[in-house]
């Protein structure tokens, strides 16, 4: 399965932006898709959001009320709807599939919150 994101930039404090990313390749069912970070100067990604395919979502606390994970299944594709965004948001947001035997990265979008 390859993953391909898009949306990342540059972005004032409290502006948004909107990530995509679409799976495509061997067909293998994709159980859970999500967004990963990785700051800068820090060595470990952390999880930002995910969605099953059912539709259940799983949000960091230091995203709550501010992002929104959505998913669609029809087009093997997930976005992160990122409102409100502030400086410590700044990071690699890394795109993430979880199929039956495998699980997925994508190739990582740098977003810059600063004025």
């Amino acid at each position: 399965v390859q993953l391909q994101a898009s949306g990342g930039g540059l972005v004032q404090p409290g502006g948004s932006l909107r990530l995509s990313c679409a799976a495509s390749g061997n067909g293998d069912t994709i159980f859970v898709m999500g967004w990963y970070r990785q700051a800068p100067g820090k060595q470990q990604r952390e999880l930002v959001a995910d969605i099953t395919s059912a539709g259940s979502t799983n949000n960091a606390d230091s995203v709550k009320g501010r992002f929104t994970v959505s998913r669609d299944n029809s087009k093997d594709t997930v976005y992160l709807q990122m409102n409100n965004l502030k400086p410590e948001d700044t990071a690699v947001y890394y795109c993430h599939a979880v199929g039956p035997l495998n699980h997925y990265w994508g190739q990582g979008t740098q977003v810059t919150v600063s004025s």
